[in-house]
């Protein structure tokens, strides 16, 4: 496998995890727009069954992030956590809030607004891993590149997978992180209070994306 690592430099993690943050925020800010002032042209049944996806993609989020904090929950940086969903992905944190970012887009019942938010969070969770991976080279040095040289950054290779002996859970983290995931869930009230103001006129549907 290709190895696509920056050189190793001193990162800032908070200042990667307030990046991530606010980038985010813009996220979610465009895609209240597009609640506010698009609509999905399908039919009923369509709709429907678009919104009930997008909700299946933001449960395996929850079930994921929590799953994965149960590995690596309050330890980002200061250990290289390899087993379990780590064992398969470098992120699957990330790669599983950018599933749940597809089901939040797909509460318009637009396929094309989940292809924005997913695609959006795609790109943002990119940016930041490419500067948690300086961080994480010049912590762990040849044990990183090793893990690197073996293990995809987001899509997961199940045949990787392989687990430890002992998990040390930190309950703390782990509940944090599942309250963080259930944040997703927010968009479903969102896109019903957006599409009830649309039709008693408060607002206009400016355009319809299907």
């Amino acid at each position: 496998m290709k190895m696509t690592l920056l050189a190793p430099t001193t990162v800032d993690i908070g200042w990667v995890r307030n990046a991530r943050k606010g980038w985010l925020l813009l996220v979610v800010a465009t895609v209240a727009l597009l609640f506010m002032f698009t609509a999905s042209p399908w039919a009923s049944p369509v709709r429907e069954g678009i919104q009930l996806a997008g909700l299946g993609l933001i449960l395996v989020c929850i079930a994921g992030r929590t799953w994965c904090a149960l590995y690596i929950g309050g330890r980002k940086t200061r250990a290289l956590v390899t087993v379990g969903p780590y064992s398969v992905s470098r992120n699957p944190l990330y790669g599983f809030s950018i599933l749940g970012a597809f089901g939040v887009g797909a509460q318009l019942g637009s396929l094309s607004v989940a292809l924005i938010a997913g695609a959006s969070a795609g790109i943002i969770h990119r940016m930041v891993v490419m500067q948690e991976e300086r961080l994480l080279l010049s912590e762990h040095r040849d044990i990183f590149q090793r893990y690197v040289a073996g293990v995809p950054r987001f899509l997961p290779r199940l045949d990787l997978w392989k687990n430890g002996e002992f998990l040390d859970v930190r309950p703390r983290a782990v509940a944090t992180t599942f309250l963080d995931a259930c944040f997703f869930l927010a968009a479903i009230p969102v896109a019903a209070l957006c599409a009830y103001c649309q039709q008693v006129g408060l607002v206009s549907v400016l355009l319809r994306l299907p």
